[in-house]
């Protein structure tokens, strides 16, 4: 079995009215309860707005801390959910779902080197 990373990318920006954001959480949730059932879900995770983020580098022997994301963008990670499958095309699978449920957000498919 192989880990995927399945990442979710969304626009920066507000987020989405109750109208659009509601239904869009439920018919995550109950793919998420549909993974964990089928015993590919690993975790999933939401994350912040991208300014919340710090950034750290090392530069010879001291190390920069900045705030605000690492790269500037119209797009953002908004959160990602880990699976574990057989191979690339039952990843596909579940992506094309997760993407189905969020549109029109981006879906990106990585394995992991777990």
């Amino acid at each position: 079995m192989n880990q995927y990373v399945l990442s979710i990318y969304q626009p920066d920006g507000p987020v989405p009215e109750p109208e659009i954001l509601d239904p869009m959480m439920r018919d995550l949730e109950a793919l998420n309860a549909e993974m964990q059932a089928a015993g590919v879900w690993v975790f999933a995770a939401g994350m912040h707005p991208p300014e919340t983020a710090t950034v750290l580098k090392a530069q010879g022997d001291d190390v920069l801390v900045t705030d605000g994301p690492f790269t500037e963008g119209k797009e953002h990670l908004g959160g990602f959910t880990v699976i574990e499958v057989e191979d690339l095309d039952a990843a596909l699978g579940w992506a094309r779902r997760l993407a189905a449920v969020l549109k029109p957000l981006s879906i990106e498919v990585r394995p992991s080197q777990s």
